[in-house]
């Protein structure tokens, strides 16, 4: 069985959902996907560094769109690990851990890697968002679109724009 490692901010979790409704609750700013495409997280939401430092922010964001259905297709397929860097903000270890078990109940305590630096990871194929995981990846690689990445190339990976992307590609 091939080894699928899959990101979750930003491939599972919709973490840009999170931070728009956070910065609207907060100041009234209504901060659209399109005004910050190009631009990395922590330039385009002003309160970036206090939101992923509160309690819940990890815990409570939502799923991204078919998510679900398909991981469940993929996890009968593929020998999954789920595999975030969560040592920057330590409350996201448990909230992210807890998070998982709601959405995503099909998936076993043991696919769950929650790490600093996702380059000791090992697999066929990584979903991630962000390139700095992508390029020492040795597998293939698969680039989530989100905002930040949406204006760069593909830096030699195969970009994906929604799970249903994904589905076709991988089953």
């Amino acid at each position: 069985m091939k080894r699928l490692l899959v990101d979750m901010d930003g491939v599972l979790a919709d973490t840009y959902e999170q931070f728009i409704r956070l910065e609207f609750e907060e100041t009234a700013n209504r901060i659209t996907k399109e005004e910050i495409s190009g631009i990395s997280e922590d330039k385009a939401f002003p309160n970036f560094e206090k939101h992923v430092r509160q309690e819940g922010f990890f815990r409570n964001p939502p799923v991204m769109k078919d998510a679900v259905s398909v991981m469940e297709k993929l996890n009968k397929a593929y020998e999954i690990f789920i595999v975030s860097s969560a040592m920057e903000f330590p409350n996201s270890l448990r909230e992210k851990y807890d998070w998982l078990e709601e959405h995503f109940p099909f998936l076993s305590w043991k696919q769950i890697i929650l790490c600093g630096s996702k380059v000791a990871v090992k697999g066929d194929f990584l979903i991630d968002d962000h390139f700095k995981n992508l390029d020492p990846f040795e597998g293939k690689s698969i680039l989530f679109t989100q905002p930040h990445n949406n204006k760069s190339g593909d830096n030699g990976h195969q970009r994906v724009g929604s799970w249903k992307e994904i589905e076709k590609m991988l089953l």
